[in-house]
């Protein structure tokens, strides 16, 4: 795919909210100075300024914002325009009451917080149009406006009665009829049979939360739902700037878990944005967890985005130092900016972007980080840090046009089956963790600098020459079709425990199990035994003894073969780990839920079998440092990142130049410190 942000730098600077600082234009004038000083290159304006731009209904004020574009062009510098739907005036809510969400109970909001809108109200959306119209008529022909922001982090769900008739008409559209409805939702079960349409509300703890199925339509709704009020959103800038792309920004892989966003499916939300972006913000120097591990799972995060469109994206926020909402809002060490800001970069993004440029003076998010604290000053620490990022990224201009290398490992993630999962009755809650055992699967490839794609139940598999498909609960007919296809024309497949268990109305499946997983797998799973935390199993296999947690399926095998036994309890002796051929392919299955070291070494045994390590031009003699590779059809760039408060080296290859050095050669042994970054250029 192309990148369609036409632009030929990478992208450099962040939000900037000038309207908090209109009455002391010296600090607007300095700002500027900064922002050239530090190399930045790209405002995003406009994010939360509707009560500026739109003082009372209907009069408009936008000769600061005018301003601000004239100031930035002057530098050369691009504009990011966000629409400022995410943050409504209280002219709007106060005339309006509509507008104001109602929660789960029925109450409806008080103006306050941001996103407090509604997604159905009619008065809403046209206002939305409203105002972006003026945006785009406004600058929507200025030379450096580069994109559209839409909105800010979209989130959060209405109960109001506007959402609850949408919602039922989502369920019309999707059943057709109450005798479908109520089958998809083995309603007959104690005796909550749906007669008419208008009896269905969102579940609601003083209402209905036990239906798994309707607990699942609410989910994909509100998905739903906000699309389509951001497809309202964007109808005027794609009347009136065809040609400007459009984003908007997702989230994800906040403390402590890195956890990908629940509330949105962003793989369908992707489908509608013309590149991804995100907001990242890992809490560096954490105290639970060594920076090596905090970088696998940031780079997770940063693959899946990479993943929504295949395609490079962009960062739309990080901080340059502490936020003001993590659990403990710690600053980066000295290095840290730097190495986070190179990791992203290295994983395909074509930005750095910050919130915020200069630090609010008072609010909700005074004590966020920013390039320009409240210090007023460019001599403080995290100033030249962003300043060091600034040069990095002028340095490796010719690494803009490339992409990510391809990958020949593909790892399966499904919004539907995660939230159906957590919805199951069943198991244990604490430990289900399907975002979790994703990242456990991802380590090892991680480690070992092997590049990584995520897939969805509907893309194309048949790129990859390995699937990883983790704890796929809720799995369609058609899919457990692809996968027996897929290794039927010569693919490989690892699926694990909890499998196939329901279908995607949430029905139980019947019989053994899907014919096409009996026949990829060759085996059915005949039960699965939930330990407490205090409770393991050992499984043994490569002649090694592990451990088992939390979960272990029960197999009958049919043309499967063992390759690992449980060692304890009455299915001792019984299959663990299973290896099937199928025609050209093989499918492996792990019954068991394991510690690292098992997938440690079986993912050691696959990547060899099938030759998946890649050939790099540098080698390296720790976990701890990542090797990742951007790459076009001349030049292959290699990031090479040291996730460690210790120096370490690595030995490059003959005929590598340093990316970061004005392409000074380079050869053998080289030196990178604690949290240290080096980018090295070998010609194809």
């Amino acid at each position: 795919m192309t990148n369609p942000l036409k632009v030929n730098e990478f992208l450099h600077g962040g939000d900037y909210n000038p309207d908090q600082w209109l009455d002391q234009p010296a600090i607007i004038d300095q700002d500027f100075k900064f922002f050239k000083e530090a190399k930045l290159n790209t405002l995003t304006l406009g994010i939360f300024s509707w009560a500026k731009l739109e003082p009372t209904e209907g009069h408009y004020d936008f000769s600061w914002l005018d301003d601000i574009f004239d100031r930035a062009a002057a530098q050369n510098g691009k504009v990011i325009l966000a629409t400022p739907s995410g943050a409504r005036p209280q002219w709007l809510a106060q005339k309006y009451l509509e507008v104001l969400r109602v929660a789960a109970n029925g109450q409806r909001n008080q103006f306050g917080e941001r996103h407090n809108h509604c997604y159905t109200s009619p008065i809403y959306r046209e206002k939305v149009q409203t105002i972006n119209r003026k945006l785009a008529e406004r600058y929507g022909d200025r030379d450096n406006l580069v994109l559209w922001h839409i909105s800010n982090e979209y989130g959060g769900q209405c109960y109001c009665e506007l959402c609850q008739a949408e919602f039922r008409n989502w369920l019309k559209r999707k059943y057709q009829t109450l005798a479908n409805l109520n089958h998809a939702y083995w309603s007959d079960f104690w005796a909550h049979t749906y007669t008419d349409w208008s009896q269905i509300q969102a579940p609601a703890p003083q209402g209905e939360s036990d239906v798994m199925g309707l607990n699942l339509d609410w989910k994909r709704f509100v998905t739903d739902r906000t699309i389509d009020f951001y497809e309202n959103e964007i109808k005027p800038l794609r009347e009136l700037t065809p040609n400007i792309p459009i984003t908007t920004n997702f989230m994800g892989g906040n403390p402590p878990e890195s956890h990908v966003f629940y509330d949105l499916n962003y793989q369908k939300f992707a489908q509608h944005v013309d590149i991804v972006s995100w907001d990242s913000y890992p809490n560096w120097s954490n105290g639970y967890e060594s920076s090596a591990h905090l970088a696998m799972k940031t780079a997770l995060m940063n693959d899946m985005m990479r993943s929504l469109k295949h395609d490079n994206y962009l960062i739309m926020e990080n901080t340059p130092s502490q936020v003001n909402w993590h659990p403990v809002n710690r600053a980066k060490r000295p290095g840290m900016h730097e190495m986070a800001s190179l990791q992203e970069i290295a994983h395909g993004a074509d930005s750095v972007m910050y919130f915020q440029l200069h630090q609010s003076r008072g609010a909700s998010e005074m004590f966020h980080g920013s390039v320009i604290t409240n210090k007023l000053s460019d001599q403080t620490r995290v100033f030249h840090d962003v300043t060091t990022v600034g040069k990095d990224l002028k340095q490796l201009q010719a690494a803009h046009n490339t992409q990510r290398v391809t990958a020949k490992v593909a790892i399966v993630f499904d919004y539907d089956n995660m939230w159906a999962l957590d919805d199951a009755r069943n198991y244990a809650q604490a430990t289900k963790q399907y975002w979790q055992t994703i990242q456990t699967h991802y380590q090892y490839f991680w480690e070992h600098d092997i590049p990584v794609e995520f897939v969805s139940t509907t893309d194309d598999l048949t790129a990859y020459d390995l699937v990883i498909d983790p704890m796929h609960f809720m799995m369609s007919d058609a899919f457990a079709a692809k996968l027996k296809a897929y290794v039927a024309q010569g693919g490989h497949l690892v699926g694990t425990y909890i499998t196939g268990v329901v279908d995607r109305n949430f029905l139980a499946i019947q019989g053994a199990w899907l014919p096409d997983l009996q026949a990829t797998y060759g085996l059915t799973v005949t039960e699965t035994d939930t330990y407490y935390p205090e409770q393991h199993n050992q499984l043994k296999a490569f002649n090694q003894t592990y451990q088992v947690n939390d979960y272990s399926d029960l197999l009958d095998l049919t043309t499967a073969k063992t390759l690992g036994t449980y060692e304890q309890d009455f299915y001792a002796g019984s299959a663990a780990v299973t290896e099937n051929q199928l025609e050209r392919g093989t499918a492996y299955y792990l019954a068991a839920r394991t510690e690292q070291s098992f997938l440690t070494d079986f993912y050691q045994h696959i990547v060899q079998q099938l030759q998946l390590q890649p050939s790099l031009a540098v080698t390296k003699t720790t976990a701890a440092v990542s090797i990742q590779v951007r790459e076009n059809a001349t030049t292959n760039y290699y990031f090479v990142i040291n996730f460690s408060h210790v120096p370490t080296t690595v030995t490059v290859k003959a005929g590598v130049a340093d990316a970061l050095n004005a392409n000074q050669p380079v050869a053998g042994e080289q030196l990178i410190g604690a949290y240290g970054v080096r980018v090295f250029a070998v010609s194809k």
